[in-house]
């Protein structure tokens, strides 16, 4: 393991317009924070300014609410357009109960409200959803700065996608991963003997979620810094993505 990890929070990056190309966005505020990028330098890019420049966003005066949206927003108190923006965005869902919404997104993720959000989003009427297919996001701006920092896409950085969730046992949110480009989401160690001869079982680390959880530190929640670069981390490179985080349903104990 590396003997230290930088973690830099990247300054500068304004409102994100429809359509806008965030790996231009992001090597040119690499620039202008006096930073190029280097061998083996992750990017964590949350998901609202993904969102954004891909569009993402629905206006909640132009949707009409279900029956069911109106019951649920009538038991919990909220905004029947919302929760029906929450209810669309959802593949099933998995608990409602005290005003709060859990479901399973079309992408898989298990999570608050489907990962809608209204947070940081200009406009009370508006809301943003999770990237369509947050692995592709990443992919592209990871290609997209390998061409523009060594015009070579041989040149290994890496890309993470981060969201704000919340976790089932205990209080209060981390940062997770919900796309990767070009490194391993989790190590396995099982096969691997501990200093004391112990092999290992079970320990199988998701570094992805963990170099997005330490980013958020850097960025916060109300500081307006969507993007940081982590340093001298030595993840594996990989083509794998998100997914591999995503527990199948034959080991989950709780669906």
């Amino acid at each position: 393991m590396s003997a230290e990890l930088r973690i830099v929070p990247i300054k500068g990056i304004g409102e994100i317009p429809p359509g806008t190309d965030l790996g231009i966005l992001i090597f040119e505020a690499l620039q202008a924070n006096q930073l190029s990028l280097q061998q083996g330098d992750i990017l964590v890019v949350t998901q609202k300014i993904v969102s954004k420049a891909e569009g993402q966003i629905v206006n909640l005066n132009e949707v009409r609410p279900s029956e069911f949206a109106c019951i649920a927003a009538a038991q919990s108190k909220k905004d029947a357009q919302h929760i029906e923006v929450v209810l669309r965005e959802s593949r099933r869902i998995v608990r409602m109960d005290h005003g709060v919404l859990i479901t399973e997104t079309k992408h898989g993720f298990i999570c608050a409200n489907s990962g809608v959000d209204e947070s940081n989003v200009n406009g009370e009427r508006e809301l943003t959803l999770l990237p369509i297919d947050p692995d592709r996001s990443a992919f592209e701006i990871r290609t997209r700065l390998q061409l523009l920092a060594r015009e070579d896409t041989t040149f290994d950085i890496a890309v993470i996608i981060s969201d704000t969730w919340g976790r089932p046992w205990r209080n209060g949110q981390v940062n997770a991963a919900i796309g990767v480009a070009g490194l391993e989401s989790v190590v396995d160690y099982r096969g691997q003997r501990d200093p004391y001869g112990y092999e290992l079982q079970a320990s199988a680390i998701a570094v992805a979620d963990e170099l997005a959880a330490a980013a958020e530190l850097v960025m916060g929640k109300i500081d307006r810094i969507p993007v940081a670069l982590i340093r001298g981390y030595p993840y594996i490179p990989s083509k794998n993505d998100a997914r591999s985080l995503l527990r199948d349903t034959s080991t989950d104990m709780f669906r």
